[in-house]
This record gives C-alpha cells, structure tokens and sequence, in this order.
C-alpha cells in the first residue's frame, strides 16, 4: 500500500468508521444505522477497493515461495519436467534493435519473461508468435505501424505479442519527466517477473525496470548486461548489484554504473 492510492482509501475508510462509534455514542439512530449497515458488508467493500493491492500481495507471495523452486513437485506439474525455463538467446537484435529506435528517439516498451508466456498481457493485443529480429522490431515500433501503441512480449527468444496493454503504476516515486510509457513499464516490473526495455520518445534514453526498479539512462553494454543477468538469474536467487532504491533519483547517471558494478 505504501505510495500508493490506496493509503488514502485506507484512511478514508478509517475515518468513516470513527464517524461511526462517534454516531452510536451519540445515540444517533438513523444515521447509525445507515453507517451500520455499510460496516456490515466493509469485508466485501475491503476486497473490490483493495483489489489491486491484494493481487500484488498474492503475486509477491506466489514469487518467494518454495513453489518457484526448482525441485518444486507443484512447478513440475503445471510447467513438465525437464523444461529448461532458463534457456539462454541470442539477444543481440533487441539491442541493435533498442540502440536504431534511441538514435531516432522512438518510443519502444519490450517486455522479457523468463518462466510466463504472460497469456493474459499478450491477449490484450495481437499474438506474432515471430523469431526475433532487429527489422521486425523496428518494423513494429515504427510510428506509421498499427501495432507501435503498446508493448511487445518476448518469450524464449520469440515474439509472442505486440500492441499489449501493460498495468501502469500508481507509485509517486517516479519523477515527472517519465512518461506513461515508464509508468507501464514499472506498474509491469511491480506485479509481475519480468524486466521490461524502456526506449524515451523524448530524450531516446534506454531503461530497464525490474521488480519495481527503474534503471536509468543505459548504454547498450549495461543493458545486455542487465537483460542477461535476468534471464539467467532464478527468482530466489537475490543479486544486490541488481537493486537500485526507490528513493533514489532515477536518472542519475551513476545508476547505470551501480548495474555494472
């Protein structure tokens, strides 16, 4: 709930119901029972207004616990034994690919999952299902193209979708000069396993967000870098050199230099 929306909902909430033992002391019998009737069903209420964050809540616990292990019996069978979930690819036209849109200082949201087909994300906009290639991304992300307005979905070195609809997030801690587009990329990074390519249509910085951290004003080598280690890193293997604090101003240059480090 923290820097979120739903702190003031909480509050609000909270408010409401002192009003409420104020109204019962007062011996307030029609507006008691107005109230009353709204703490009655305030589980219900606490569920739909506190939906998103409960999701995060769930999803924070599905990725920490021993179900993401690799002698998990559960993981084996929903995902079958056997699959190499973190298979290695060639990441090289992402990059040549994310170097010609900065240099052009075109927008381009990709997103990497390592263990999801991400089904839900890639419904939301047009499935390609295409090998990866530097023309086929420029092609996409070009400003005359129909599928540009949206993200792409890279799932074990293929193409599964573009044009998709990302979750954008309600942090405060974002600075202002960050568009909607990093706000997507964040609000992806926060609910799900995934690192997700930001290429600015203003400035034509490259960034990546993960797990809720956005790193800044990249150049190409500490962006496959950064992509790589994620690719190859189990979720339960915790890496400090990959973290960069929430409080700390994102386009600070030495971001990228904490990321090589």
């Amino acid at each position: 709930m923290r820097g979120s929306v739903a702190v003031k909902i909480f509050l609000g909430i909270l408010a409401l119901y002192l009003i409420y033992l104020i109204v019962r002391a007062a011996q307030m019998e029609l507006l008691g029972l107005i109230l009353g009737q709204f703490m009655g069903v305030g589980v219900l209420a606490a569920i739909i207004l506190f939906q998103p964050e409960i999701r995060k809540f769930l999803l924070l616990i599905g990725k920490t616990t021993d179900f993401n292990k690799s002698g998990s019996v559960l993981k084996n069978f929903f995902l079958g034994k056997g699959s190499n979930r973190y298979e290695m690819y060639n990441i090289t036209p992402i990059i040549e690919a994310a170097k010609t849109l900065g240099g052009t200082n075109t927008g381009a949201l990709i997103v990497f999952s390592r263990d999801s087909e991400l089904k839900f994300y890639a419904e939301s906009g047009d499935i390609i299902d295409a090998h990866l290639s530097k023309r086929l991304l420029l092609s996409i992300f070009n400003k005359y193209s129909p599928l540009h307005d949206g993200a792409v979905i890279v799932y074990r070195g293929k193409i599964k979708a573009a044009r998709c609809v990302l979750p954008v997030s309600e942090s405060d801690s974002l600075p202002a000069q960050f568009g909607l587009r990093h706000r997507a990329a964040m609000g992806m990074s926060e609910i799900t396993d995934t690192a997700i390519l930001v290429v600015s249509e203003e400035t034509g910085q490259l960034s990546l967000t993960r797990n809720g951290r956005l790193f800044s004003n990249l150049s190409p080598l500490e962006l496959r870098k950064l992509i790589n280690e994620y690719l190859t890193t189990k979720p339960e293997e915790k890496q400090e050199t990959s973290e960069v604090s929430e409080n700390e101003t994102v386009n600070n240059p030495t971001i990228g230099q904490e990321a090589k480090a």
